[in-house]
């Protein structure tokens, strides 16, 4: 530990996904002096395009929108103080069942050992005392998302490292809030169809299931911030619409489940780090 710093890896899918997990638990390492590297696996190409324009419409290039892309990115790294990134650059799967899944260099198609070589180069150069990434739905069923976690855990096999490991995930105790809050803001998002809803996998787990608990409220302001700085695909990130107030009151703290500990921190834990400092 002497001759390096305490670092935190967050491996992450798509530019835009660092704010609104991690942004907090990003934010806060940083300015307790933690270093802080960023994985982003995707280009984010299939995101959107100038004026909305949604993959396959008229005006969506995708290489143009992944360099618009690039430039949110490293300016909500700016705002978070992210110490490193670092860019895989595979492109980006669009949502499951989209054709992108299956075209040629996507991340989905990728095999998991190519893309698990190459996150244990970046494992071996920082040696993370902590990794953060996705659970094994990768939240909420995306294809991106669930390929970062299999990359993720299979480095780590591959190098036979053993830092504190998290998925992030939500309680659903705040799940409930945040489909309250979305009705008050008028999300247009109907109920789903109740056969379509119980095919689909839960999100988030028993508030008694969450592990670690980390208060990033006084970084709220910054998280919402890193958002904005994603501001070509503001129609999709429904937090910008509530405010800094209302943000920081529902998204103030950042929760994760455990899944790797050489350290024998008791949980649950507010703290990413408790056991290491």
């Amino acid at each position: 530990m002497a001759d390096r710093p305490l670092t935190l890896m967050a491996v992450h899918a798509h530019p835009d996904d660092e704010a609104t997990g991690t942004g907090g638990v990003l934010a806060r390492y940083a300015a307790e002096g933690i270093r802080t590297v960023l994985v982003t696996c995707t280009d984010g190409g299939c995101g959107d395009g100038p004026g909305g324009a949604k993959p396959g419409d008229p005006g969506h290039d995708p290489a143009a929108v992944a360099a618009m892309r690039r430039r949110e990115l490293e300016a909500s790294c700016e705002v978070l103080k992210v110490s490193h990134l670092e860019l895989l650059e595979y492109a980006d799967s669009g949502m499951m069942g989209w054709a992108a899944n299956d075209a040629p260099g996507s991340f989905w198609r990728t095999p998991v050992e190519e893309g698990a070589a190459r996150l244990a180069e970046l494992l071996r150069r920082y040696r993370p005392d902590v990794v953060v990434t996705y659970d094994e739905n990768g939240f909420y069923g995306h294809p991106d998302h669930i390929q970062a976690n299999r990359i993720t855990m299979a480095a780590l096999e591959l190098t036979g490292m053993t830092p504190k490991v998290y998925w992030t995930t939500a309680p659903h105790s705040a799940m409930r809030r945040m489909g309250e809050v979305m009705r008050e803001f008028g999300s247009d998002r109907g109920e789903p169809d109740p056969s379509e809803a119980a095919a689909l996998p839960e999100i988030g787990l028993p508030d008694e299931e969450i592990t670690t608990w980390v208060d990033t409220t006084a970084f709220g302001g910054r998280k919402f911030d890193a958002l904005a700085a994603h501001a070509s695909q503001g129609e999709n990130i429904f937090f910008l619409k509530m405010g800094k107030e209302r943000f920081t009151e529902l998204m103030g703290v950042e929760t994760f489940v455990r899944v790797q500990d050489a350290t024998g921190a008791a949980v649950p834990e507010n703290d990413l780090f408790a056991g290491l400092r």
